[in-house]
């Protein structure tokens, strides 16, 4: 298993760079723009900022390795994460700072945001050091990360995205010149909720309207929409690979079954730095995350 790469040499012209929380979150909210990313020749670099050790174990024959008792999940999750990479066809994959500097600091109020190694308690500025080191590196032109919620409130993802932005400013030429969000525009919500409404993996279940839900996006303030439907399967298999984390019968695997290339391949994001390229459609979604970008020029 090699975890920590370096950037090939020449870099090819087109350099993404992916921020994540923790083992997992790669694959459900931006599997598919990875792997639409690497089937066109770019450099996607993805960096995960901590080992997942607080996760849940949806495995029975494995719930000895939770933090409670054998305290192993971190290293099972990290090999499942390297197989998740595979399946997408990430190569250079990295823990930020290396396996286990920071740890998964659990969901917000916990003891566990305390544990002196909790992600959510890093120095700010020693943390961004970390990637402003893989910024130099590979010179990303584009990054994507969380929102400044961390998409749904988790410690973890708040504190990636203030490390990744941190970063950005830090490594000034070397730092990306468009970053990005991910998101979800409401509309897809609202369909979501209708599509799934009789289905008894219903992920809506208890969710009365889109307003109820701690993420959703305005279709105007969406930037990009990204379709990489044709590696839906890709998604779905490193999904697979996530086996703790996302049991057999998740609602995703549902929705991968039911709908298919139409919901697990296409993935949306907001604009934050960076001049929007030419798009498409009522709202001029982005169709490329490089568009208006001289390919050339870094």
């Amino acid at each position: 298993m090699t975890v920590e790469q370096t950037a090939p040499d020449p870099l090819p012209a087109r350099r993404l760079l992916l921020v994540h929380a923790h083992p997992d979150d790669e694959v459900i909210g931006t599997g598919a723009t990875m792997a639409h990313y690497v089937s066109t020749g770019a450099h996607v670099t993805l960096v995960t900022c901590t080992l997942g050790e607080e996760g849940e174990i949806h495995v029975p024959a494995l719930a000895q390795l939770a933090a409670g008792q054998a305290d192993q999940l971190g290293g099972w999750r990290l090999v499942e994460w390297e197989r998740a990479c595979d399946a997408l066809g990430v190569t250079d994959r990295r823990m930020l700072g290396g396996p286990g500097r920071y740890r998964d600091s659990g969901m917000m109020g916990l003891e566990t945001n305390k544990h002196p190694r909790a992600f959510w308690s890093a120095d700010l500025d020693e943390a961004a050091a970390h990637l402003v080191e893989i910024m130099r590196e590979i010179r990303p032109q584009v990054m994507i990360t969380y929102d400044e919620n961390g998409f749904y409130g988790h410690p973890d993802h708040i504190q990636a995205h203030r490390v990744a932005m941190r970063a950005a400013e830090l490594a000034g030429p070397d730092g990306p010149a468009k970053i990005y969000w991910t998101a979800q525009p409401l509309s897809v919500l609202r369909d979501g909720m209708e599509a799934f409404k009789e289905s008894e993996s219903n992920p809506f279940a208890d969710v009365d309207t889109v307003d109820d839900l701690p993420f959703g996006t305005p279709d105007e303030e969406i930037a990009a929409r990204i379709d990489g439907t044709e590696h839906y399967a890709k998604k779905t298999a490193a999904m697979r690979a996530h086996a703790t984390q996302i049991p057999d019968n998740s609602w995703l695997y549902g929705m991968a079954g039911d709908f298919g290339g139409e919901f697990m391949g296409v993935e949306y994001y907001t604009l934050v730095k960076g001049e929007r390229g030419p798009g498409e459609g009522p709202h001029k979604w982005e169709t490329d995350l490089f568009a208006g970008l001289d390919r050339d020029d870094r």
